[in-house]
């Protein structure tokens, strides 16, 4: 996957977003928990990376597995 400005973008929304997980990430962009990881923090300001990384810790709808009620992810920006 080439990162260029566009996927970067779409790559911190869909991190961002409560209900989209790291394995809709992955399937989209093929990059995995850590990888999303060190984009937002490379990307983001060092507050708003910590803010992202308190909020999406542990949390189920960003972690698939976790999420049981959940059985299909797909974002309306999703390609």
């Amino acid at each position: 996957m080439k990162k260029d400005t566009t996927n970067i973008d779409r790559i911190i929304e869909m991190a961002w977003e409560d209900r989209t997980p790291f394995e809709a990430i992955k399937y989209q962009f093929g990059l995995n928990e850590n990888e999303v990881r060190e984009i937002m923090r490379k990307n983001l300001k060092k507050s708003s990376f910590k803010m992202w990384r308190k909020r999406v810790k542990g949390r189920k709808t960003k972690h698939f597995k976790k999420n049981k009620l959940s059985t299909r992810f797909k974002s309306k920006n999703q390609k």
